[in-house]
C-alpha cells in the first residue's frame, strides 16, 4: 500500500525535503511534461546510489505529485532489469513488480515499429547511439520538452528536447 503522496518509494522511507528548484527551470517550456531516462529511475531505488538515490527521489516525487512524469516501454523494461540484477540492494520480483503497476498510472509511450524507423533517424542525426535515440523518439513524441538523463550531454537540444543532467553540478 502506497502512503503519503501516493509516491512509490515513500512506503519504504521517509520522503526527503524538496527544495523545488529542480521542476521550475521547466516552467519556461512549452510543455510541463518531463521524461525520465532509465538512469534516473534506477538511483531513486537503489538505496546504495548515495546522493544520487535523493536527487532522484526528489525528481520523481516532484513528478509524482505534479502529474507532469513521462516513461516508455523501454524505460520500464531496463528498470525492471537493473534494479533486479545490476542495483547495490537488488529488489524482488513483487517489489519490482510492485513499482511498475504503480508508474503504470504515469503517462507511457508504447514503442511501435514506427518509434523504431524514426529513433534510426535520430541516432544518425546526431550521432548518438540507437539506445538513447529511442528515449529522445519517445521523449519528442510525448511532448515532452525536458528529458532528465546522466546519458546525454546536460543542456543537449536534440529535436525538441533539452536534456537536463539531476546531478550535474549547477552554478546558479
Amino acid at each position: 500500500m502506497l502512503v503519503q503522496s501516493g509516491a512509490p518509494w515513500l512506503c519504504c522511507e521517509k520522503a526527503s525535503t524538496c527544495a523545488g528548484h529542480l521542476l521550475a527551470r521547466e516552467t519556461n517550456f512549452m510543455s510541463d511534461k518531463c521524461f525520465v531516462d532509465t538512469n534516473v529511475m534506477v538511483y531513486a531505488y537503489d538505496r546504495s546510489a548515495g546522493e544520487k538515490h535523493q536527487g532522484a527521489k526528489t525528481i520523481l516525487g516532484q513528478l509524482w505529485n505534479s502529474g507532469r512524469g513521462v516513461l516508455s516501454t523501454q524505460v520500464l523494461q531496463e528498470l525492471c532489469v537493473n534494479l533486479r540484477r545490476k542495483a547495490g540492494l537488488p529488489l524482488s520480483v513483487d517489489e519490482t513488480r510492485r513499482l511498475i503497476q504503480d508508474y503504470s498510472s504515469w503517462e507511457i509511450v508504447v514503442n511501435t515499429p514506427q518509434s523504431i524507423l524514426q529513433a534510426l533517424d535520430i541516432e544518425a542525426r546526431y550521432k548518438i547511439s540507437f539506445w538513447d535515440a529511442l528515449i529522445i523518439q519517445a521523449a519528442e513524441s510525448s511532448g515532452a520538452a525536458i528529458l532528465y538523463s546522466e546519458d546525454l550531454a546536460s543542456g543537449q537540444e536534440y529535436c525538441s528536447i533539452q536534456v537536463v543532467n539531476p546531478f550535474a553540478i549547477s552554478s546558479g
